[in-house]
């Protein structure tokens, strides 16, 4: 046995010999020149090539590395073996990671990728104004040489455009307000917000599911029309007119856009802006991927059809101020012009921002100057009627959980026969399901009833006749117009003759 340890205590003193020689023959620093040589060679005969990127840039946070980890949080719990959760802050969503130095594929165009999530610990710290984190983050990225092209021009960017959509779904929405007189909160911001939760949605929508369909079409081909925007020359921006009798749902409707492309929403309180210059102001501090609201366009400020203006005009100062005050601009007044609010929706000024929908409401469609209503300013309208057959079973399903099936066959003809008669709209059908929803029979037979009394009450009123289309007739009454003439060019040459006429 002491032979043994003798023997290894020998061998054991050549190796620390040797070690020695090593390291007099062979400094650290050829031996590092050595390994780089080396490595070199081998990344030469290698198919393969590697990027790395990092959680810290120097001292700034690298903003490729967290578009990184959010788009490969989007997969990574289907494919993933270990993961780590993580919830951000003003997010309602768990998002799944990589687990320390662990690996996920992806594919982008037919190419596959490697990544790696690499994690070391970071020696330590001498004194620094700005300490880092004990542990040095990044991920590595590996793919073939003959695709390096592709991937640096288009991969890279498709990760950051996905991971801002997955950063905006995730975020709580949030509902915006002008803040009153036109003051600023302490950020110097001229809006207020609060978390957006409101629940409608297109699914619990009363609408007719064809005109619903529509709409989301049109919503879905605007969301994803940024290249036809740019290659037409058009703002990237549009604008809806949700138009009919109050309580027909146009709130949910911008609650269920809002919620269809998680946009968030800007509600402009025409009353409390001054002038245009301050409905500029406010415009430029919005955020892209937003709905800016105005509802009761016709209650707001004096903004109504000019052609109903008995021989007032442009030229007439009261008229071109808006009401409230005169040009001069009274304390406290009101000075919105239509050409202001014009040049909001579709002048040089509307496009300082991308990706926005304008949404305007009115109970009095016909009340509106059609410069308003033209294509361009307002591109979609949309006409919110009283509750239909299609509506109905939607409110039913909603408060009562019926489908079509759960009712007897003579109830829903009896439904069908006078919903179009009683003129209701969805708010009111919802208030008599809403008080008897524990008693499901009985909310249909009240119904029943309220929508009979109200359809024989509109008989007995003379308000039931026949009509082509209450939307289409609306719509024309807005829109006619006696010429053909400029929209200013009429009005100020009536006042120009006026004037020869005195003289």
């Amino acid at each position: 046995m002491r032979e043994y340890w003798n023997s290894f205590a020998s061998l054991l003193g050549v190796l620390a010999f040797c070690q020695s020689l090593l390291q007099l023959i062979f400094p650290p620093q050829l031996r590092f020149l050595c390994l780089k040589f080396f490595n070199r060679i081998f990344h030469l005969f290698s198919s393969y090539c590697y990027f790395d990127i990092t959680e810290i840039d120097g001292v700034n946070t690298n903003e490729l590395y967290n578009a990184v980890q959010l788009y490969l949080s989007s997969f990574v719990s289907i494919n993933g073996s270990r993961l780590s959760l993580t919830r951000a802050l003003n997010s309602s969503a768990i998002t799944f990671g990589l687990s320390n130095n662990d690996c996920i594929i992806d594919t982008f165009s037919g190419v596959t990728v490697l990544w790696e999530h690499v994690v070391i610990q970071r020696q330590s710290q001498t004194f620094s104004w700005r300490p880092l984190p004990e542990e040095k983050r990044g991920f590595t990225l590996r793919i073939k040489k003959k695709n390096k092209s592709l991937i640096l021009d288009s991969y890279l960017d498709y990760i950051m455009e996905r991971s801002n959509e997955i950063r905006r779904k995730n975020q709580d929405r949030l509902l915006y307000t002008n803040s009153r007189g036109g003051s600023l909160d302490s950020r110097g911001h001229p809006w207020e917000s609060v978390p957006f939760k409101h629940p409608s949605t297109f699914d619990t929508l009363a609408m007719h599911p064809q005109k619903k369909q529509e709409i989301m079409d049109d919503l879905e081909d605007f969301a994803n029309g940024q290249s036809f925007y740019q290659k037409t020359g058009r703002a990237w921006k549009r604008g809806y007119l949700l138009y009919g009798p109050p309580g027909t749902g146009k709130s949910s409707m911008i609650a269920a856009m809002a919620n269809y492309l998680s946009y968030d929403i800007y509600d402009l309180e025409l009353t409390e802006v001054h002038n245009n210059s301050e409905l500029r102001t406010l415009l430029m501090k919005t955020s892209s991927k937003s709905i800016i609201v105005i509802e009761d366009i016709d209650c707001s400020v004096n903004l109504t059809n000019r052609k109903k203006n008995n021989k007032r005009n442009y030229c007439d100062p009261e008229v071109s101020c808006g009401s409230g005050s005169a040009c001069g601009g009274e304390d406290g007044g009101n000075s919105i012009t239509l050409s202001g609010l014009l040049n909001f929706t579709d002048g040089l000024w509307s496009c300082c921002g991308s990706e926005r929908i304008f949404v305007f409401t009115t109970n009095h469609i016909e009340k509106l100057d059609p410069a308003l209503l033209r294509s361009g300013r307002m591109d979609m309208h949309i006409y919110m009627s009283y509750c239909s057959y299609p509506a109905l079973k939607i409110l039913l399903k909603n408060y009562l959980g019926y489908e079509e099936s759960d009712l007897d066959y003579h109830v829903l003809k009896e439904l069908s026969d006078v919903v179009d008669k009683a003129e209701m709209t969805p708010a009111d059908i919802s208030e008599v399901l809403i008080k008897n929803r524990n008693y499901k029979q009985k909310a249909v037979t009240e119904l029943l009833e309220a929508m009979k009394t109200r359809a024989d009450r509109n008989f007995k009123c003379g308000s039931l006749r026949d009509k082509i289309s209450d939307e289409e007739e609306q719509e024309k009454r807005a829109l006619e117009t006696p010429n053909e003439r400029s929209e200013f060019e009429e009005p100020c040459k009536e006042g120009e003759n006026k004037e020869k006429m005195k003289s």
